[in-house]
């Protein structure tokens, strides 16, 4: 279905037409018809149907009848009737589909109003409609800007220019009804152009702008869906989802279209099920129901006196208890009717080296640990600077723990040998007492260059 601009390249890689579903075929948009007599002739004497569907911005389609006998396919660009002036649009459908499509839509294909076929398009026709395009983008900034400026709560979504560019359509949402006379007069000011409002409700507004949903996926109603359907709180409670409007809302701040693709599967399950307010009477007391799987057949009951512990039944079992209790007979309890669900322990894969875990680049780095060697020049001179201190305040000293000290009493010199001589330890002699003198503190630079 896809047409030649947005078939994929050398390589597989798709190519986009940008046309933003205004392919040449038209067979980008999201309301294409497969025109699947189109390989087929007509019987001899009857005359084609002489009306076509044409499509303009963002998929609106309209009928037109072909007076003029022009010979029109699908992608064909015409000029139709508008009020005032002509549009242009693009031919998405011929032939006796139209027919079927008219029906459907509630158009009678008989009525003399159905608006006429001009022309096909001419060069200077497409030139003045490519020209009214680009216009449609700073206007609606434009646009925007004059709203806010006159404080009318109501969002301009969508600005559609006629194919003449006589006449723009101004498209908005609003929760009230709006004065905007005022504004009319400004965008004609403005723009020098006729002005149209017309209000559109949030879910057309969603389906013209696109998004992503909360599925991942594109919108429904900006890719394929056609219709909007109703969707009730009902719709949630059947299918046991909680009733959270942040999560049952879609893009357009209504509910989500979803909510309707499995309520027909679930209300079909639910036909077998009693009552969610069914009462279970005991000899131990009255129970009452707290949950039910559908596509599993199973019930939750707890009793009125104890809601903590909850008994899991079958839902045959359940309805021979509403029998007995309508024979005005009370079974013994519900432990005799209970079964008991095995859990089954999860598999977890694991590989060997743990490339699986979302969480292995979270955990912080560890730290470096400081280098706590230093060098013997600097250990050297902090000894010494606390035996200079020591010496100052007291006027008896004496010697430091050799144990402490470093090899050399020099720092490193490269032109010198490492002359490692081991000496006595002092404090070892604790038997021996020396006499104490007096004696001068030495100091000794770091680096010092010696002549």
């Amino acid at each position: 279905m896809a047409c030649t601009s947005c078939s994929t390249s050398d390589g597989g890689a798709p190519k986009g037409c940008k046309n933003n579903g205004t392919c040449g075929t038209d067979s980008c948009n999201k309301l294409t018809v497969f025109d699947w007599l189109s390989n087929m002739s007509l019987p001899n004497g009857e005359a084609p149907f002489d009306c076509v569907e044409v499509r303009f911005k963002n998929g609106r389609k309209e009928f037109f009848r072909n007076t003029e006998k022009l010979t029109l396919s699908i992608g064909d660009i015409v000029a139709t009737e508008a009020s005032p002036g002509h549009d242009i649009g693009i031919v998405t459908l011929t032939g006796e589909l139209v027919r079927i499509q008219m029906k459907k839509k509630g158009v009678n294909s008989s009525n003399t109003d159905v608006p006429k076929v001009y022309r096909k398009a001419s060069q200077r026709d497409i030139d003045i409609w490519s020209i009214a395009r680009d216009r449609e983008e700073p206007m609606k900034v434009r646009a925007r800007e004059l709203a806010i400026s006159q404080k009318l709560e109501m969002k301009i979504s969508d600005i559609e220019f006629q194919g003449d560019g006589s006449k723009a359509t101004f498209y908005y949402t609003a929760n009230d009804r709006v004065d905007f006379r005022l504004l009319i007069k400004d965008f004609a000011k403005e723009f020098s152009t006729r002005v149209e409002m017309k209000q559109v409700g949030l879910r057309q507004e969603a389906a013209r702008l696109g998004g992503i949903g909360s599925c991942g996926r594109e919108l429904c109603c900006s890719t394929w869906l056609t219709d909007f359907r109703s969707v009730n709180t009902s719709a949630a409670r059947y299918q046991q989802l909680s009733l959270n409007p942040q999560k049952l809302a879609g893009q357009c701040g209504k509910l989500k279209c979803c909510l309707n693709y499995e309520l027909d599967t679930y209300m079909d399950a639910l036909k077998g099920f009693p009552d969610f307010d069914t009462k279970l009477v005991t000899e131990k007391g009255d129970a009452i129901c707290q949950k039910q799987d559908i596509f599993k057949g199973l019930m939750w009951f707890a009793y009125t006196n104890d809601f903590a512990n909850w008994h899991v039944l079958k839902i045959d079992q359940v309805k021979e208890i509403v029998a007995e209790n309508k024979l005005k007979n009370k079974v013994a309890s519900l432990e005799d009717f209970a079964i008991v669900i095995v859990q089954e322990p999860e598999k977890h894969f694991n590989n060997a080296m743990g490339q699986e875990s979302l969480t292995r680049f979270d955990q912080p780095k560890k730290k470096k640990k400081p280098n706590k060697k230093r060098k013997n020049g600097e250990n050297l001179i902090v000894a010494n600077n606390n035996n200079v201190n020591a010496n100052t305040n007291s006027n008896t000293t004496s010697k430091p723990n050799n144990n402490n000290k470093p090899n050399n009493n020099r720092p490193n010199n490269n032109n010198r040998p490492n002359n490692n001589k081991p000496k006595p330890n002092n404090n070892n002699n604790t038997n021996e007492k020396k006499p104490v003198v007096a004696r001068k503190p030495i100091i000794i630079t770091k680096n010092e260059n010696k002549e």
